[in-house]
C-alpha cells in the first residue's frame, strides 16, 4: 500500500511544473535533458512530499487536490505520512544514483536539501503556520519567496549543474526562478478568489474563509495581478543573457500568468 500511495500523490493529474524547468534549464545552457531527469524526478518527489503533508489534517486540512481526494483521504493519515517520508528519501536517491559525476550528483543533493529545508521550503510552511506572523508584504513575499519559490528556482539550478553551466548563468536563471515562484503563488492566490474549483483541481476560496494571509486579501485584486505582472517581466528580463536558447522558458512565464489551476 504504501508504494501505492506514493504513486498516487506523484503520478496523479498535475502541471510538472518544477520538472519542466529543470528539462529546460539544461537546455537553455547547452545540456541535454537526458541527463537532467534524474534531477527532475527529485524535485517532482520532493513536491509530491510537500503536498501530501501539507494536505494532513494537522496543517492545512485539504480533503482535495488534483481533482482528486488528497493522500490522506484515500489511505489514511499515517500511510500519507509514509508516503511524503518515502518520496522526499526517493528524491535524494534519484539525485545520487542518476548524476554523475559522483561530484555533481553531491553538489545537486546539497542544492535540493537546502531548497526543501527548514531554511527555505519547510520553514516558509512553518511561517504560514504561525497566525502571529507579521503581515506586510515584505513578509508574505519573503515567506513564499521561501515556501514556493526556493524549490522553483533549485530546479532551474539543478537543471543548469547537470549541463555545466557556468556562475553567471546559474545565478541568472536563480533570479528568474524566484521572480517567477513568486508570481506563480500571487497567482495561486487569485485563483483561489477568482478560480473555478473544477478547473483548478482543489477548494476556491478557502483562503478567505481561513483568514489566511494572502496577495488579494492583503493589496487587493487588481494590485495582486500588477505584481505578478510585473514579476513576470522581471523574470523575463533575467533571461537575457541566454537570447532564444532561453525562449521556452519565456513562454512559460506567460502559462504562469496566464494559468487557470
Amino acid at each position: 500500500m504504501l508504494r501505492e500511495a506514493m504513486r498516487y500523490s506523484l503520478l496523479g493529474p498535475g502541471k510538472r511544473l518544477r520538472p519542466l524547468l529543470v528539462l529546460l534549464a539544461a537546455r537553455a545552457c547547452g545540456g541535454g535533458m537526458e541527463a537532467a531527469l534524474p534531477a527532475a524526478c527529485a524535485v517532482e518527489m520532493v513536491h509530491a512530499y510537500s503536498l501530501i503533508h501539507d494536505d494532513l489534517p494537522a496543517m492545512d486540512n485539504d480533503d482535495l487536490r488534483r481533482g482528486r481526494p488528497t493522500c490522506h483521504k484515500v489511505f489514511g493519515e499515517a500511510m500519507a505520512i509514509l508516503a511524503g517520508d518515502a518520496l522526499l528519501a526517493a528524491a535524494f536517491e534519484s539525485l545520487a544514483k542518476g548524476i554523475r559525476p559522483p561530484a555533481l550528483a553531491a553538489e545537486c543533493c546539497a542544492v535540493l536539501a537546502e531548497a526543501a529545508g527548514a531554511g527555505q521550503l519547510v520553514g516558509g510552511q512553518a511561517d504560514d503556520m504561525a497566525a502571529d506572523t507579521e503581515c506586510t508584504l515584505e513578509a508574505l513575499e519573503s515567506m513564499h519567496g521561501r515556501k514556493t519559490g526556493a524549490m522553483i528556482a533549485a530546479s532551474l539550478v539543478l537543471g543548469a549543474m547537470t549541463a555545466g553551466a557556468d556562475p553567471p548563468r546559474i545565478n541568472a536563471l536563480a533570479d528568474y526562478g524566484r521572480r517567477l515562484g513568486l508570481a506563480f503563488q500571487i497567482v495561486d492566490d487569485l485563483l483561489d478568489v477568482r478560480g473555478d474549483e473544477q478547473a483548478v483541481g482543489k477548494r476556491v476560496q478557502k483562503d478567505a474563509r481561513e483568514g489566511k494571509r494572502t496577495f488579494p486579501a492583503l493589496i487587493g485584486v487588481d494590485a495582486s495581478v500588477r505584481r505578478a505582472e510585473q514579476l513576470v517581466r522581471e523574470a523575463c528580463a533575467a533571461l537575457e543573457p541566454f537570447g532564444p536558447e532561453a525562449n521556452d522558458l519565456r513562454a512559460l512565464a506567460g502559462y504562469v500568468l496566464e494559468r487557470n489551476r
